[in-house]
Formats: C-alpha cells, structure tokens, sequence
C-alpha cells in the first residue's frame, strides 16, 4: 500500500487496501472540468455503474459493506467525510478505522474495494454531493448493513 498518507483533510490511510487518487481540475472560463476514472486508473477493474448520492449536513449514512463491489467515491461538491473500519480478520489493519474528508478542494477519488464497512457524514451547509463509480451494478443480496452504533466509533468528533 506504500507510505502513509496525510494531509489537513486527510488522517493516516491506515485500513488495508484503500486508496487516494488524485484528481484534476482544469480551470475553463465557461465552467470547470473535473475528472473523475479512466480505464487506465489504478482501482478501475470493470463498469458495473455510476450513481450520485446526496449527504445532508452533519447528517451520517453508516455503515454499509460490499461484499462483491469496489467503490471509486467522488465529491465534486460539498464536502462528505468518509470512515472506512476493517474488521477482516487475515488483514493486516484488523479493527483499524481511517477517515478522510473529500471536497473540490481536496479532489481524490477513494477506492474501496469489498468487504470493508463505510460510513458517510455531509460537512458543508449546503449540498454534500458523491459520485461512486462501482465496478458492478448494484444487488442488495450482496450489501450487508449495520446500525450507526455498531461500531465504537464517534462521528461527533474529527481526527
């Protein structure tokens, strides 16, 4: 996985198998672009779909595990604060928890690949939009869900 990763919304990539991107923005007097995956990029395996979900401010969506799906999470706007907790028992970051916060000012794709559990809380005032580019489509038979309180992990506090 190669050294660990900090910045001032970063904490230390600790779990096992996660991983930043960074992106580009290229500044276009009309309107900017941002990019998102190519199918060159490391954590592109196959296109299953791509969906836009939307996080409202301080509010968490946690937790959810793909047992079969590899997420490649974006936010172009807002802010969203991702926790990712590994509780694979033959991982090398077993019951480690690593956080970070995506924005358009900190632009990087998040890559999770399955069977790690994820929560979400939207940290802007106003919009908190994600895009997941999932190399499957989506099957609830292969989602397992828990309660926000499953885990011991605070979502009042940031690293």
């Amino acid at each position: 996985m190669g050294a660990p990763m900090r910045s001032e919304n970063l904490s230390i990539i600790e779990v096992e198998g996660i991983f930043l991107t960074p992106l580009k923005i290229i500044d276009v007097p009309e309107g900017d672009v941002l990019h998102g995956m190519k199918s060159s990029d490391k954590g592109y395996s196959s296109f299953g779909e791509a969906y836009f979900s939307m996080v409202l401010n301080d509010k968490v969506k946690a937790w959810k595990r793909h047992r079969t799906m590899s997420l490649n999470l974006i936010v172009p706007v807002g802010e969203i604060r991702f926790v990712i907790y590994d509780d694979r028992q033959d991982s090398k970051s077993f019951k480690t928890f690593s956080e970070v916060s995506l924005s358009r000012d900190f632009f990087y794709r998040l890559t999770i690949p399955p069977m790690l559990w994820m929560g979400m809380q939207g940290k802007h005032k106003d919009t908190n939009l994600l895009l997941n580019i999932a190399n499957i489509e989506h099957d609830p038979s292969e989602v397992d869900r828990k309660k926000i309180n499953d885990f011991n992990f605070d979502w009042g506090k940031s690293k």
